[in-house]
């Protein structure tokens, strides 16, 4: 990302994007260590440790400006709502609580954010301005120019099969493959059940398959 995300100071009022259900059930029984650990750290920035809150964030800002740019094919507006998901977070979190993996509750208000941004982009009629460089970043000094540059195209036609998606296909495509969350994180971060998680995710797959088989590609 272009800049690191800081810890919002003087925060203004705003409602909690939507988290109502990836915030209740679940229990604490079996929970992984790291989950458990994020917890700790919400419960210290609760108590006022700013410094636990940057540790959220380093942990998170960088999955939750890829999934932002996925859903946006925008790399300045990734950054932006981004940025306004841990302003989010900050400011409410004291209606946090540990009935939910932490990355379930913060990915419920990155999605609902970039699904409020789209809905804003298509209102005003605005297209995207700054199209992701979809290979940058990618490719392995070890490669050989023409293995850099195959990635590069294999790349570029995945962000365009992406884009050629639904919001609706994409989000669960890129919480799935993009951000490695189980079946039943993305059916708590949607709302939705497990089953129609699933079944999205097929839709989309196939859907992205063909798309890229369009632009002359193929995904094995």
């Amino acid at each position: 990302m272009g800049h690191p995300l800081e810890l919002p100071v003087g925060v203004p009022t705003m409602e909690l994007c939507a988290v109502k259900g990836v915030v209740q059930g679940g229990s604490e029984a079996g929970k992984p260590a790291v989950d458990m650990q994020e917890w700790q750290l919400v419960e210290r920035a609760q108590a006022g440790d700013a410094a636990a809150f940057t540790q959220l964030v380093r942990r998170y800002q960088v999955p939750v400006v890829h999934f932002c740019q996925r859903m946006l094919l925008s790399a300045q507006d990734a950054e932006d709502v981004a940025q306004e998901t841990f302003v989010r977070l900050y400011r409410y979190l004291d209606r946090l609580e540990p009935g939910a993996k932490f990355s379930t509750v913060l990915f419920g208000i990155a999605r609902n954010l970039t699904l409020n941004h789209l809905r804003d982009t298509k209102r005003r009629g605005r297209g995207v301005t700054d199209p992701l460089e979809s290979h940058a970043g990618l490719a392995d000094r070890s490669m050989r120019p023409d293995q850099s540059a195959r990635l590069g195209e294999i790349a570029a036609m995945v962000e365009r099969g992406l884009e050629a998606l639904t919001a609706e296909h994409r989000e669960v495509l890129v919480l799935r493959e993009i951000n490695g969350l189980d079946y039943e994180a993305i059916a708590r971060v949607l709302d939705c059940r497990m089953g129609t998680v699933k079944s999205r995710i097929a839709r989309a797959r196939e859907q992205l398959q063909a798309r890229i088989r369009d632009l002359g590609g193929d995904l094995v």
